[in-house]
């Protein structure tokens, strides 16, 4: 594995028990399958993560999701070591964490791992410059390069015009601003975001996750990011996982998750979601060879990331109620009215090698 193969960051079977029985928890979780409320009666134990494993690639914004209670947080916290994991792995670019030193570990935080918590912690007698450059500080910048650098980032967020203004003047959605720009201030390689949002507004929570999508993407940075919010997590993230009881029930795309849930617990958090936007052809067509009611030279052709609503006014659209899906010049299926209901409701399985 090349350098740039190596996952930024690699959690390998992860646990974390609270509790002094810890290691006999685990084990009995191993052997008796024993559920979170059961740890708790017997062993005086909380489980926090249930055996995690995930890798989070280069560029990559990846979303995990729960209820509360569900370890999200927690397993957030395993990433930069804030706690340490009872048992199990956690490597940053290919490198164990667990055995760092105080040194090490703080270097690791100041440079290479940001974080934004929901409560973004901001300093009221600093000014949004002097906040925004704290971490600058910390590693020892020198004044000059760390207000160029903090009035950079505060541009980048919309902030440019707010630099000697105290927090107590800004709103909730501007304060999170505020704490972006700090974590990217210091030039990390990986954003930790613990819920930063979801105490905002709804029309400021959407302009945030829009932002810091886009942000993040113009970067080149990799993210974590912590939420609640199914529609959250499809808005912001290239890869989700859902968690419950400290475990990861399932991971994959907004869209593998939505047309293809691991069981009745994802099938229920997916249920209420809109597919106009998230279900692609690839996941509604059927094998060219299954259509006969004309040739298939005959119909338009889109592709393979032509979503629900593209695909509806196609269909409409073609005198044969059909449109072609093609990649690179080769036909890969055909979408019908009735994959198209398929796909809406949930029913139709994909074209084997569509996605």
């Amino acid at each position: 594995m090349t350098d740039a193969d190596t996952p930024l960051i690699e959690c390998r079977n992860v646990w974390k028990v609270f509790g002094e029985r810890a290691r006999e928890a685990i084990a009995s979780i191993r052997e008796r399958h024993l559920g979170k409320r059961e740890v708790l009666t017997e062993f005086g134990c909380v489980v926090g993560v249930h055996d995690a494993s995930f890798a989070l690639k280069k560029g990559e914004i990846f979303c995990i999701m729960g209820l509360s209670g569900s370890g999200k947080s927690t397993l957030l916290r395993l990433l930069n070591r804030l706690i340490e994991p009872s048992l199990g792995e956690v490597l940053v670019k290919g490198r164990a964490i667990n055995g760092l030193g105080k040194t090490e570990l703080r270097d690791l935080r100041a440079r290479t791992i940001g974080m934004v918590f929901q409560n973004v912690a901001l300093i009221p007698t600093r000014t949004v410059l002097e906040n925004a450059a704290f971490g600058l500080e910390v590693q020892g910048i020198p004044a000059a390069e760390r207000r160029r650098i903090a009035t950079d980032a505060l541009a980048r967020v919309g902030l440019g015009d707010w630099l000697d203004r105290y927090p107590r003047e800004l709103s909730g959605g501007m304060q999170q601003r505020v704490g972006l720009a700090r974590a990217i201030a210091a030039d990390p390689e990986i954003i930790l975001m613990d819920e930063p949002f979801s105490a905002l507004d709804p029309l400021i929570r959407r302009q945030l996750q829009d932002e810091f999508r886009a942000l993040t993407k113009s970067l080149g940075k990799s993210a974590v990011f912590i939420t609640h919010d199914l529609d959250e997590a499809i808005r912001i993230g290239d890869r989700i996982a859902i968690m419950k009881d400290g475990a990861m029930i399932q991971v994959g795309t907004a869209e593998e998750i939505v047309m293809n849930p691991a069981d009745q617990y994802v099938a229920d958090f997916v249920a209420g979601i809109s597919r106009i936007h998230l279900v692609k052809a690839g996941s509604v067509m059927m094998p060219p060879a299954d259509f006969t009611d004309a040739p298939t030279a005959a119909l338009e052709q889109t592709g393979l990331d032509a979503d629900i609503d593209a695909l509806i006014h196609l269909v409409l659209a073609s005198p044969h109620g059909a449109v072609a899906v093609s990649e690179d010049g080769d036909l890969r299926g055909v979408v019908t009215a009735r994959t198209l209901l398929e796909g809406l409701k949930g029913d139709h399985a994909p074209v084997a090698g569509a996605a």
